[in-house]
């Protein structure tokens, strides 16, 4: 189920704006890492770039081409399509089914199965719009499990949700990676991040540390952070220097 991911001297971009600049390193097979960072600071690109979703300017960035599932931020999602929760996780079969070909009774099992599994047995036939915030996002976790993907990116994946959802989600976070799945997720609270990912890449649209999460998030790393994106230049062109 493990996938090796490579950057080496990656960088990114948002037209001709920085986003991202020199990302060199490696997600190894089967690792639980979080990647944080302040504001603006590239995480979200970079995930969407292992994703396949954005361009890489230069460097070379190798992911598998198949077998990526991505939670994107719950913000960027609209929720007012009528569609019922089970549409939403069946959804997670399309890569093996395409558009056109029927979903099987097998594989409509597979998401109630999924739905029941992130605690929302029942809601099969409830639209998302009348969803919580939490419920809605254990309904992109079950797609995920639908999915069953060997590399999981999440993007803010506990964000706004209740305690008591969140730490459901953990534990899903932690079955993934005890099946040896790689995991990245891109998260905001330093405590969550200490208690529950072994793995942290600090980002301030360069590495500023990548490895053991107390060592990354060392009093020393995460002030050289904050100092680099007080400088931030926003009408900087991207950074040519050599890595």
């Amino acid at each position: 189920m493990s996938a090796v991911i490579t950057c080496a001297d990656v960088t990114l971009t948002h037209g001709r704006r920085p986003a991202v600049h020199h990302v060199s390193g490696r997600f190894e097979a089967g690792s639980l890492t979080a990647i944080v960072g302040p504001n603006g600071a590239g995480k979200s690109t970079l995930l969407r770039a292992i994703a396949g979703l954005h361009p890489t300017v230069e460097g070379v960035l190798k992911a598998p081409r198949e077998g990526i599932a991505l939670l994107p931020q719950a913000a960027a999602l609209d929720r007012q399509f009528p569609i019922s929760c089970l549409d939403v996780v069946m959804l997670g079969h399309w890569a093996r089914c395409g558009a056109f070909r029927a979903l099987r009774a097998a594989e409509q099992q597979a998401a109630r199965r999924a739905l029941a599994a992130v605690g929302l047995e029942g809601f099969e036939a409830r639209p998302v719009g009348a969803l919580s915030v939490g419920q809605f996002q254990r309904v992109l976790f079950a797609r995920l499990l639908v999915q069953d993907a060997p590399v999981i990116l999440l993007d803010e994946p506990f964000n706004a949700v209740d305690a008591r959802t969140a730490q459901d989600l953990l534990a899903l976070v932690a079955r993934w990676h005890g099946e040896g799945r790689t995991v990245l997720a891109v998260l905001h609270d330093l405590d969550l991040v200490r208690q529950h990912f072994p793995q942290t890449l600090l980002l301030a649209r360069e590495p500023v540390a990548w490895g053991p999460t107390e060592e990354a998030l060392s009093p020393a790393n995460r002030l050289k952070a904050r100092m680099m994106s007080e400088s931030w230049d926003e009408a900087a062109e991207p950074c040519a220097r050599a890595a």
